[in-house]
């Protein structure tokens, strides 16, 4: 008996080691050389026989196994990770002219000739995976170049990363690896699709998708990502990497099992760089992943070293941007929705065309002010711009190509959805429906409700929101508490496990706080920074139903018109039942109330925020920085400590550079969270 349990676990270990380098090799044509041989149902297969040999045999399971990928419980943080050599920032050129300046600074500084690498700039998020003895170790986000965030169980979950780089390389004892976690376009189509079946809301962009996949503290969540990964560097290295360029680095990577850029190229000298970058500004939709860029390195990575870095950025490498993906397409017409707080929000309906790989059919308008003041009409010939390559909007119409003199667009007077008036107040720039009952004011309503900011009900996205109310089992928030079983049966295509989901995100949901339900009432003007402030003002939600204008205008950052707002909101009578409705369904409607001087961290502390964040929202990033007792302020000023600042940042970020305030980005705020008080 003994003899037969050897011989199945010796034939069990060699059918193990069989499948993990079938496994692995498919990995390898998938992620580096893009030449799969077997199916993803085939993958599928061998994955799931592993699986169950080791599940028989838990001795025979090793940390590089692919079973291994996804096996750590959910984090509560993330633990900061120094980087050893700094990531560095890269100086920006948007044409030709620039890119022949700099090639004329980097050659006066070199004295001698170079060439270059250029590599296409993924529109990804940075980090780095370290091995050691060709194991995978560690992997980290980018941060600010300085200190990321460590991210190993997630980046473990990316299946285009190697858990074991290939030995016939030659690894060294240690490698920092680095590169861009990105999703490709394809995935990101797939994901939404499934999110759309779920009732969730779709992701925005690719993007945002990655850099939230990275970041999810469940590193199963990760998984669902799909995300890809281009190694395109090295950090730290303990032994030898045989390469002397960065073009020759890249094959390295390459040859270790790494996923890289095929299109990387080697360029004698700047006019071939130019068109370079030219080609790929015309070819960027044919990509299966998105690019903003390319990135122009002096190929000498000798040469690199010896020209080092001007402030935070290097002199042997530039970032050439991409203007905004535009086109021109008719204007087919101009309608409008209704927001949750019965704004009448105009957009453009398109001629379909296709802008940076998205084929694009509407398009922001923002309001009657802006559709005047840039001369929109129906029927013209409109130039459209992905702004940041995310949302659409019109840059204005081609004079020339308009035919006619067709009718300036107004407003309509009366609310497409319920009929009702429309005012304008005067001094305002929005239109609004003047009924609180309209139903599609209804269906926003739910759906902020839903939202991250605010109750954050994850499996109530657009869809379901829209079918809660239009089937008539909602026709208030405080009717998503009184949802039970036997009413999202009658929701179509919602199974038991579906509405199981539902119901168990809707009972955590009432745990979230008083700041959160006072953002999800829709009050205008109350942000979650002004909802944090009257929260922790008062305490309870009986306390600021009660307050005066004057008492409201007593905390700190609530002016006279969220004052009144929030009193006129009270005053209602329909509100008043709609919060007493939610009291009696468990929601939290209290918050512990904070002394005017916190002794947080950031006591005493006053932020701006500007920009997209790579993963927190406005509201959360908020949400952190009043936890730690700091203050949330909507202008910069000689007051104001740090200015956080994301993508697209405008006019405070010029601003708070003008005035030599502290610049943080995401993981600089997050560093001075986690900091030591």
């Amino acid at each position: 008996m003994a003899t037969r349990s050897k011989s199945s676990l010796r034939e069990a270990e060699a059918r193990a080691r069989e499948l993990r380098a079938q496994i692995d090799d498919a990995n390898h044509r998938y992620y580096v050389l893009d030449d799969p041989k077997i199916t993803d149902a085939e993958w599928d297969g061998l994955f799931r026989e592993l699986r169950v040999l080791e599940e028989e045999h838990p001795e025979l399971v090793t940390e590089d196994s692919p079973t291994q990928r996804v096996g750590a419980a959910p984090l509560e943080a993330f633990e900061p990770y120094v980087h050893t050599r700094p990531m560095l920032s890269l100086a920006n050129a948007f044409d030709a002219e620039e890119l022949r300046a700099f090639d004329a600074r980097a050659r006066k500084l070199a004295g001698r000739d170079f060439s270059y690498s250029c590599e296409l700039k993924i529109d990804g998020l940075s980090m780095v995976a370290r091995y050691r003895n060709g194991a995978f170790e560690r992997g980290a986000t980018r941060g600010d170049g300085m200190v990321g965030e460590d991210v190993t169980p997630n980046v473990r979950a990316i299946r285009s990363i190697p858990l074991a780089l290939r030995k016939e390389a030659k690894p060294p004892h240690l490698i920092e690896v680095r590169g861009e976690a990105f999703l490709r376009r394809s995935d990101f189509v797939k994901i939404n699709e499934e999110r759309a079946k779920q009732g969730l809301t779709p992701f925005a962009n690719p993007r945002n998708a990655a850099s939230g996949g990275v970041r999810q503290l469940d590193p199963k969540e990760t998984a669902k990502r799909k995300l890809s990964f281009f190694a395109y560097a090295v950090g730290v290295v303990e032994g030898t990497v045989p390469a002397h360029g960065q073009f020759e680095l890249v094959k390295y990577l390459a040859a270790l099992g790494l996923p890289t850029d095929k299109h990387t190229k080697q360029c004698a000298a700047i006019d071939d760089v130019i068109g370079f970058c030219e080609h790929w500004e015309n070819a960027r939709e044919t990509l299966d992943y998105e690019i903003d860029g390319v990135v122009v390195k002096i190929d000498d990575l000798a040469l690199q070293e010896k020209l080092g870095v001007a402030g935070r950025d290097p002199r042997w490498a530039i970032a050439f941007k991409f203007r905004a993906a535009e086109a021109q397409t008719k204007l087919l017409g101009i309608e409008v929705n209704v927001g949750r707080t019965g704004s009448i929000n105009p957009y453009a309906v398109l001629e379909p065309v296709p802008i940076g790989g998205v084929v694009v059919s509407r398009a922001t308008l923002s309001n009657q002010d802006v559709i005047d003041r840039k001369d929109i009409r129906v029927g013209d010939t409109v130039i459209v711009r992905r702004a940041g390559d995310v949302i659409p909007e019109i840059v204005g119409p081609v004079l020339g190509l308009r035919k006619g003199n067709p009718r300036r667009y107004k407003l309509p007077t009366t609310c497409p959805e319920c009929g009702s008036p429309v005012e304008r107040l005067e001094g305002e720039a929005v239109a609004y429906c003047t009924n609180a009952a309209c139903p599609a004011q209804l269906r926003e309503r739910v759906r902020h409700w839903c939202s991250r900011g605010a109750m954050d009900i994850e499996r109530i996205g657009d869809i379901l929101a829209a079918q809660l109310v239009d089937l008539r089992l909602v026709h208030n928030v405080a009717d998503i508490y009184a949802l039970d079983e036997k009413k999202l049966e009658t929701v179509p295509r919602m199974g038991q496990k579906s509405i199981a989901n539902v119901l168990e995100q809707i009972e955590v949901s009432k745990s979230r706080g008083l700041a959160r339900v006072l953002v999800g009432l829709s009050i205008r003007y109350v942000g979650l920074q002004n909802a944090n402030a009257l929260a922790g003002a008062f305490g309870s939600v009986d306390a600021i139903e009660k307050a005066t204008v004057e008492e409201l205008q007593e905390v700190e950052g609530v002016g006279e018109r969220i004052a009144e707002s929030v009193h006129f909101f009270f005053e209602q009578k329909i509100n008043r039942d709609i919060v007493e409705s939610l009291g009696d369904a468990g929601v939290l409607l209290t918050a512990p109330k904070r002394a005017r001087a916190s002794s947080g961290k950031l006591a005493g502390k006053t932020f701006v925020l500007t920009g997209t964040l790579p993963s927190l929202t406005r509201e959360e990033a908020t949400e952190l920085i009043a936890a730690a007792g700091g203050k949330v302020s909507g202008s910069v000023s000689k007051k104001t400590d740090y200015v956080v600042a994301g993508a697209e940042a405008g006019s405070k970020l010029a601003k708070a550079e003008e005035l030599g305030t502290a610049i943080l980005d995401e993981a600089g705020l997050r560093a001075l969270l986690s900091s030591r008080a």
